[in-house]
């Protein structure tokens, strides 16, 4: 009994499920009939509006014709009335002057002779009939002014629905990478002048080849494109590829997308390692800010622990600044507790490193600081620095400096040596790295104006590395190398004379 329950139950249940299959079924049939009615109502609509938009274009032409037939009639008639008025008035003065001459013939007195005869020779020399063209100005022919419309009445009879576009062609080699744009083009297979507009899609990716179909990125569409080739500008390349496709649109259906192509394009991307940051220096992402309570707040929470209940009696001695210069700073001052890991810097040397180790290739990155930030330095060291090491000051670290404190100065900094630069702080600071070249170049990033070289040779991976004190900076990575970059790098022999000293092989 309970076994041919169970089986009924469950013969309830696949009839039940069945059911709502089958009403889902009908409610998606519904929709699409719904559509189809009012698509169909919409299309019909559409092709009343381009027959009247036709016959409204053929009814202008014929009025503007027409129009114009009847300014070349007018014009004709008014030269040949013309023409007509001059030749009767030239006639009916002839033919007095020769009924004149004819009465003249029977005069007998030579003096009235001669007088008239006179007369008649002048009005003769003066007399419009002489003077006259005998040719009609213009032709009664008005055939230039007909028309053909064989051809397009043929145009017009082969009318026809409007065909669902190709897909067109990507070929990679037409495209172009470069100072983090990356320029698509493509074709059409066949000529097709209804192509209103395409469709460009483009996502990123970590995978080389055809794009998958489930990514962990979505595609970005940039639509209503007139021409067959598009840049797309201002990327961060955070990825090692990109996929593109495209599609072509006339006025009433989008086409199928073109194969997908899949192009690189890699590039440094690194974020900045929180636990090794100082504990004066707040790390967001890609901003580092100095904090000068960063160290006093861990202090504070342990004494608070430790004190609770007691009361504590602190004495403020007036200072002429609020903000202690770096030289001043106490390592005794922080307990313990507070230091978080063995590897993070303390001390006098406000430092955090990027999360990413370089280890071959070339690479470029940004650095902007804030306007009023007192002191900041930019460039790479090895991992084995240490922890109380300012960078520039030892042979594992390389960097150039700023100093906005006292007295402002500009420096390239390398094992505890340091060359002026007289050149203006930049807005944007350009940091390419060449590994296997042993360049470490600085270049205003606005202008590409190469600020110095350093020329080494790394023997272990180096990582990027920043020291703020009073202000913060902001990193921008997923850069290419720019091509103004390259092209500086190719003319540049090493270092100049001027920077020879800060040359050295860190071990």
């Amino acid at each position: 009994m309970d076994t041919q329950k169970e089986a009924l139950q469950r013969i309830i249940t696949t009839l039940a499920n069945k059911n709502d299959e089958i009403q889902n079924f009908i409610d998606t049939l519904s929709h699409v009939l719904k559509g189809v009615q009012v698509n169909s109502t919409k299309v019909l609509s559409d092709l009343d509006e381009e027959f009247d938009s036709l016959y409204s274009v053929l009814e202008e032409m014929k009025e503007s014709m027409t129009n114009g037939i009847k300014q070349e009639q007018a014009h004709k008639t008014q030269e040949l009335q013309n023409q007509l008025s001059q030749c009767t008035n030239a006639l009916e003065s002839s033919e007095e002057l020769l009924e004149f001459a004819s009465r003249s013939m029977d005069i007998k007195e030579p003096e009235e002779f001669t007088k008239a005869a006179r007369q008649i020779k002048d009005r003769v020399t003066m007399a419009a009939a002489f003077r006259l063209s005998l040719k009609p100005k213009l032709s009664d022919n008005m055939t230039h002014l007909m028309v053909d419309f064989s051809q397009e009445r043929q145009m017009l009879q082969s009318l026809k629905f409007l065909p669902v576009p190709k897909a067109p062609e990507i070929d990679p080699a037409d495209c172009l990478v470069a100072d983090n744009c990356v320029t698509v083009a493509w074709r059409m297979p066949e000529e097709d002048n209804k192509i209103d507009h395409y469709v460009l899609e483009y996502r990123k990716t970590n995978y080389d080849g055809l794009p998958r179909v489930k990514d962990e990125r979505c595609w970005e569409t940039v639509d209503n494109i007139k021409g067959t080739e598009y840049m797309l500008s201002g990327l961060k390349f955070d990825s090692k590829f990109m996929n593109f496709r495209v599609r072509a649109c006339n006025k009433a259906v989008a086409g199928e997308y073109s194969d997908p192509i899949t192009l690189e394009t890699k590039a440094l991307t690194f974020g900045l390692d929180n636990t090794s940051s100082h504990l004066n220096l707040k790390v967001e992402d890609s901003y580092v800010e100095w904090d000068p309570m960063g160290g006093k707040s861990q202090e504070s929470k342990v004494k608070g622990k430790e004190n609770k209940g007691r009361i504590t009696f602190v004495l403020i001695l007036p200072s002429r600044s609020a903000t202690p210069s770096p030289k001043r700073t106490s390592v005794t001052s922080r307990p313990s507790v507070g230091r978080g890991s063995r590897d993070r810097f303390t001390g006098e040397s406000y430092t955090v490193l990027g999360d990413t180790a370089i280890e071959s290739g070339q690479h470029y990155w940004e650095v902007k600081a804030q306007k009023d930030c007192k002191s900041y330095s930019v460039g790479v060291s090895y991992r084995t620095i240490g922890k109380f090491d300012q960078l520039g000051k030892t042979n594992t670290s390389w960097c150039l400096h700023v100093n906005n404190w006292l007295q402002a100065t500009f420096a390239a900094k390398h094992n505890n040596k340091a060359k002026a630069l007289e050149v203006a702080v930049p807005d944007r600071l350009g940091v390419y790295c060449d590994f296997d070249g042993g360049h470490l170049s600085f270049y205003n990033a606005d202008t590409k104006q190469l600020l110095y070289s350093f020329k080494t040779k790394f023997t272990q991976p180096v990582v990027p590395g920043f020291m703020v004190w009073c202000g913060g900076i902001t990193i921008c990575t997923g850069l290419q190398v720019p091509s103004a970059v390259r092209t500086l790098q190719k003319t540049e022999n090493g270092m100049s004379g001027s920077s020879s000293s800060l040359t050295s092989v860190a071990q």
